[in-house]
């Protein structure tokens, strides 16, 4: 399976700004059969939703035409409105016009995220030829537990989308490759570039291998696109060798 990690600079609340440059992006890495983009990739990382997160479904629906046009799957999360309330929605979307979705269930309690949006309540499994994808969000990441690799509910890779600072960077590279060495999986790390009115990125985008190696990295503080193999059959024969996950608690 081939997959496109998409390191993007985001202009601050301008979703028709944000579809655009992350066409280009994707249209310069063709044959993709995934597309990852970063948390809150349309509008930048809105602790304060209100006149910033989507009511309109715009950037749902420009992903869905991006997947059939590629007949290939879009992922990223979407500050969006629902019914009143709003979620920090990772949004999966196959050719088909699918659309399969995660609530990011850890809010970032430090900036106040959780006071204007709603938590999700379950973790989300999606299936995409071949490969199960355990989807998760930036603050997501610093819980172990939650992401745990099970018998009940496997996955193959773990996909993280963040608007994670560069303050803390250095936390970001060293935990994405925890969570691939203690799940046996590929870990996937989609961080954004440049600025918005709190913080600054310098990106860290990387594909992990289950044994805690770097397969794939973006250069840091630049927007960047980088393409990768996943090569499940070797995953499931180190398994098969290191069975490690049949010891869990």
């Amino acid at each position: 399976m081939k997959i496109t990690l998409l390191q993007q600079d985001i202009a601050w609340g301008k979703p028709a700004t944000n579809q655009q440059a992350a066409e280009q992006a994707i249209l310069a890495a063709p044959k993709s059969d995934l597309y990852v983009l970063p948390e809150m990739w349309s509008t930048g990382f809105a602790t304060e939703p209100e006149g910033v997160a989507e009511t309109d479904e715009s950037s749902l629906t420009w992903m869905k035409q991006m997947a059939h046009r590629l007949d290939a799957a879009i992922a990223g999360s979407i500050s969006t409105e629902v019914d009143g309330k709003y979620y920090n929605r990772f949004y999966f979307v196959k050719p088909t016009g699918e659309a399969e979705y995660y609530d990011k269930h850890h809010l970032f309690t430090y900036s106040g995220e959780h006071h204007r949006y709603t938590a999700g309540t379950e973790r989300k499994v999606v299936e995409w030829r071949g490969a199960r994808f355990l989807l998760q969000v930036c603050y997501d990441l610093r819980f172990p537990v939650f992401a745990r690799n099970s018998a009940s509910a496997p996955y193959d890779v773990a996909l993280y989308v963040a608007s994670w600072p560069t303050s803390r960077i250095e936390a970001w590279k060293a935990l994405l490759k925890a969570r691939a060495i203690e799940n046996q999986c590929y870990v996937v790390g989609v961080d954004r570039v440049g600025t918005d009115p709190a913080c600054s990125y310098c990106g860290g985008t990387m594909l992990i291998d289950a044994y805690g190696r770097v397969v794939d990295a973006c250069e840091e503080d630049k927007v960047c696109s980088l393409t990768a193999d996943l090569d499940l059959e070797a995953l499931s024969a180190f398994r098969k060798k290191f069975p490690v996950l049949n010891d869990a608690d």
